[in-house]
Order: C-alpha cells, then sequence, then structure tokens
C-alpha cells in the first residue's frame, strides 16, 4: 500500500540570496533552505501531502540548518544522509535587473553530489505514488547512477515519476551531456515540469 504521496530525490543545498546592503555599505547575504526537488515537497506540504526525501547533505553546520528546515516543513526525512567527508552545497543567487537569476556554486564537490546506490531506502520509493527528481543529481556519475535506479525501482512499483529538467548550465561539464541527462529523463517520465527556455534550448 502506498502511503507517501511523493518522494523526491536530489539536491538538498544553501542558497545564499541578495537581502539589502549592510549600515557599511556592503552586500548581505541571506541563508535559505534551497534546492528544486524540496521546494516541491514543501509546496505539497502546505497542500496536506506526505512527502519524503532523499538526498545527501554535509555532516557540518549547513547540514544541520537544511534537516531543521525538513523537518521544520513536515517533510520526511529517513532518506536523508549526512557525508562527514563532503560540505553541504552552497549557491549564491544573484537577481539581475529583469528580474532573470544567476547562479555561482559552491559544489566541486558538494554532498549532494555524494549520493549513492547504497543510500537509497527502496520503501520510500516504492511506497510512494509519485517519484521526482531532476537533473542536478545527474551531473555526476554516481548520484546520475542512484538516480537512474531510484527511477527503476519508482516504475517497477507502479509510481508516476515527475521529472524537473532544472538546467544549471554551470554544473555540467558540457551542454551536450546536460541534453542526454534531459532526454532520458524526458523519455523515463510521466508527469514534466519544464520552463519555456528550456524547451528552448532542448
Amino acid at each position: 500500500m502506498k502511503t507517501i504521496d511523493v518522494t523526491a530525490l536530489g539536491e538538498l543545498l544553501i542558497d545564499f540570496t541578495e537581502s539589502g546592503i549592510s549600515p557599511q555599505g556592503n552586500r548581505l547575504l541571506e541563508v535559505n533552505p534551497g534546492g528544486a526537488p524540496c521546494n516541491v515537497l514543501s509546496m505539497l506540504r502546505r497542500l496536506g501531502k506526505e512527502t519524503c526525501f532523499i538526498g545527501k547533505v554535509g555532516k557540518d553546520l549547513f547540514g544541520d540548518l537544511l534537516e531543521e528546515a525538513l523537518v521544520s516543513a513536515g517533510i520526511g526525512i529517513r532518506g536523508l544522509q549526512r557525508d562527514p567527508a563532503v560540505n553541504t552545497t552552497l549557491a549564491f543567487v544573484h537577481t539581475k535587473e529583469d528580474g532573470d537569476r544567476e547562479f555561482s556554486f559552491y559544489r566541486n564537490p558538494g554532498a549532494d553530489m555524494m549520493l549513492e546506490c547504497s543510500d537509497l531506502v527502496p520503501d520510500l520509493i516504492t511506497g510512494a505514488k509519485i517519484f521526482h527528481f531532476g537533473t542536478l543529481s545527474m551531473t555526476h556519475e554516481g548520484c546520475r547512477a542512484a538516480t537512474k535506479e531510484a527511477i527503476r525501482i519508482a516504475k517497477e512499483s507502479g509510481a508516476l515519476v515527475s521529472f524537473d529538467p532544472n538546467l544549471r548550465e554551470p554544473l555540467w561539464n558540457s551542454l551536450e551531456e546536460a541534453r542526454e541527462q534531459v532526454d532520458y529523463g524526458l523519455r523515463h517520465c510521466h508527469i514534466l515540469k519544464i520552463s519555456d527556455n528550456e524547451i528552448q534550448w532542448f
């Protein structure tokens, strides 16, 4: 019996967003929990849905903050792993005059990249009605294998598969590699969350 509405796998990170100017005239940065998969889960929790997250953060201050944020939001954390050797991924977000955003990532490596097949909690996937993922967990070989294994488990269990390409160009070795992985996601999903610019790029 499927008791989880949505399980999502992917990146959980800190977004540093611009938040005004200090009295000394320096830009202020606000620490925000981030990562597209958990943004989806957070909104679903507000709608009263049962959700779980599978991913990895560092065993550090930022990892503590992110785990606390998931618990506070009511998102299940049994699939959250803590890596003692690799720090939590950080992203610095700059909003341009036209409202578009630019990202600078500290992820070389970041803990979210360290997710492996052995980190998966299969019953969080088989027990979900919908399995959701994006491409940030497909930028590198180890986490890519874990993502594809999770997709296989989800499909075999009869779950719907939801996919968000969420293209972040700086995180890929090449855009051709990105296109290959987006194509994989498109071929294996039932539900697609995609932006106009990603459609045009693809």
